[in-house]
């Protein structure tokens, strides 16, 4: 298993008034390799759960594995740990402080004891993964558009050449076109690289594309756990936690309901799309 967490809580500001259950008793496993989305409403734990997984919050209980190993146990490397797990924060600005871009996205491999040259080397490789042209690679990071900061941040942390990539957000903001861009190029690089990939997002319909496996939080707590169509079943429990389902889901309900055969685990369009002309008699080369 890549990741692990047995009966984590964390709470804020035990003992006072202000205390409060951000995480409440998640047990959870995420397996090597693995494409998992976490949704769920603001202040639902969400952000708090993925910055367990790499460190930067202590559980108040429970713990938290990586590959097996306590990741608070006495002498184990956190910074080891930040460099296998890495984060990529909603708002990219909190990641950029180098004077250009290629220096910024260098700055995680030398850390790692890197060379000049190899820090280079990775740089050039992550950014050209991220698909941010060479033009802008001497450009102050602080000068560039939402969306190519974004790339920006997430080549620093593909720059470590980490096994886990979790992203926050990551699209949050840009134009369609733009998210579009980001996500398969994530989708790429999980395929390509085999990495395991943690996507934190308010849309259903990006979930609905992406992930094997979909996560729901609530309140703290796991509200629902299992792959899309599964999770997705679940509409109307979803939608009483303040969340909903992707569009498709609603028309395969609707059409279901109106006496037409389609399969409502359908959950993207081109799912739909052959569902449908299957319930008509049809084929897509029709």
């Amino acid at each position: 298993m890549s990741l692990r967490l047995e009966h984590v809580t964390y709470t804020y500001s035990p003992g006072s008034v202000y205390e409060t259950h951000a995480l409440k008793d998640v047990s959870l496993e995420i397996p090597s390799g693995q494409f998992l989305g976490v949704i769920g409403h603001t202040g639902s734990g969400k952000s708090t759960l993925i910055q367990h997984f790499n460190g930067l919050m202590r559980p108040t209980v429970g713990t938290v594995y990586y590959k097996g190993e306590d990741i608070w146990q006495e002498g184990y490397s956190l910074k080891r740990l930040r460099s296998q797990v890495g984060l990529v924060f909603q708002y990219p600005e909190h990641q950029l402080f180098e004077a250009d871009v290629l220096s910024d996205v260098c700055f995680g491999p030398k850390n790692q004891g890197c060379s000049k040259e190899e820090a280079e080397e990775r740089a050039v490789r992550a950014l050209q993964q991220t698909g941010l042209k060479e033009k802008y690679y001497k450009s102050s990071p602080f000068e560039l558009s939402g969306g190519q900061k974004r790339r920006v941040a997430i080549a620093g942390v593909l720059a470590m050449e980490p096994e886990v990539l979790i992203l926050d957000e990551p699209t949050a903001g840009l134009d369609p076109k733009g998210r579009d861009e980001i996500l398969d190029q994530i989708a790429w690089l999980h395929t390509e690289r085999n990495i395991t990939v943690i996507l934190v997002s308010h849309s259903m319909e990006d979930i609905a594309r992406y992930v094997d496996r979909i996560l729901v939080m609530n309140k703290g707590e796991k509200a629902f756990d299992g792959k899309p169509e599964a999770v997705f079943s679940h509409y109307r429990e979803l939608e009483e936690i303040g969340l909903a389902a992707p569009q498709i889901t609603y028309i395969m309900q609707a059409l279901r309901k109106a006496g037409i055969p389609a399969d409502t685990s359908a959950i993207t369009v081109k799912e739909a799309k052959e569902s449908i002309l299957k319930a008509l008699g049809r084929t897509k080369h029709d």
